[in-house]
């Protein structure tokens, strides 16, 4: 197996594989790493090839961890790790993590560390990157949970799932008028979320504003906004990314506190179901409720309350030089 660093020149080949993959996501796609600025990352795109075929990738990026310089899947991605075909086996899996072990060794890099995306991303779900990785010597550096809903054939049977006070919230929403509607409102949505999460976080956004709305231009067909409106305010809203034709994930959602009383986001993610179940998605992926492995039991509640459960997402890490990462 060779491997060769990413150039301009196969982006056409890398972007097309990430669509044929079994579990290729957005965060794969070399449109949603040109919104970073250029002093951002170093840039470390490996492509995989066997017998002359291109059969997986590796979005990432040189990053400092305790024990040294890292090389990890993309740090500005939710998720990345290896992304490989349909059809890949055990051992080509195996040999794949091998190879970008001994590059990252040549390298000089003191450590490998990936994010692979939780199974619902995947075309035929499989652990196999996770095993040659443990094979290899690989810790948890972290496992996450994140919030995921089933996307049924009808939304009475995602209703179903619901629990009694998520029901009467969104009949609440109904009654009081809030509309639910995609909107290209981009100011008043970051508004709302810089608010909320100054308040229940004391931290900003993880993009600015201007990075939003270049994602949104780089890729308008995979970056959707649903707002809840009250009388023509937005008062709530979630930004989506279709990571692929199986899953959309909810990136940010926020809300105002002044219309909390209102219940907006009940009613919010129940048209975001509906919407889902029509473009044939099969899963909503609610988005992380751990932060370095502390729950937020508040936000796990309302999740769940939705008939959301909770599964890992998982950060591996391999020091070379038998120093833990950090």
């Amino acid at each position: 197996m060779k491997i060769k660093e990413y150039t301009p020149e196969y982006r056409a080949e890398w972007n097309d594989f990430v669509l044929k993959s079994n579990n290729g996501t957005v965060f794969a796609h070399q449109s949603f790493f040109d919104y970073h600025p250029p002093e951002r990352f170093i840039h470390k795109h490996l492509m995989f090839y066997y017998c002359g075929k291109l059969v997986a990738l590796f979005p990432a990026a040189e990053a400092e961890r305790t024990g040294g310089n890292f090389l990890v899947s993309h740090p500005g991605a939710s998720f990345g790790g290896l992304i490989l075909k349909s059809r890949t086996g055990t051992q080509e899996a195996i040999l794949a993590v091998k190879s970008l072990i001994d590059y990252a060794k040549t390298g000089g890099y003191e450590g490998l560390e990936m994010t692979c995306p939780p199974w619902i991303y995947y075309r035929f779900p499989e652990n196999y990157v996770d095993f040659a990785m443990f094979l290899a010597g690989a810790i948890h550096r972290k496992r996450e949970l994140t919030a995921i809903v089933p996307l049924m054939n009808k939304l009475d049977e995602n209703l179903a799932f619901y629990k009694p006070t998520a029901r009467t919230s969104m009949r609440k929403a109904i009654k009081a008028g809030v509309e639910i509607m995609m909107s290209d409102n981009y100011k008043a949505f970051y508004e709302i979320l810089e608010q909320s999460l100054n308040m229940r976080h004391g931290v900003a956004p993880t993009h600015t504003i201007e990075e939003l709305h270049r994602l949104e231009k780089l890729m308008p067909d995979k970056v959707t906004l649903f707002g809840a409106y009250y009388k023509g305010k937005m008062v709530a809203g979630t930004l989506l990314f279709k990571c692929n034709p199986r899953t959309i994930l909810a990136f940010y959602i926020s809300q105002d506190y002044e219309h909390q009383k209102l219940r907006p986001l009940n009613l919010l993610f129940t048209e975001v179901f509906r919407w889902g179940i029509k473009g044939r998605f099969k899963w909503l992926d609610f988005g992380t409720y751990t932060l370095d492995n502390v729950p937020n039991l508040g936000l796990a509640r309302f999740k769940e309350s939705l008939g959301a459960k909770g599964i890992f997402r998982d950060t591996l890490s391999l020091p070379f030089g038998g120093s833990e990462a950090k």
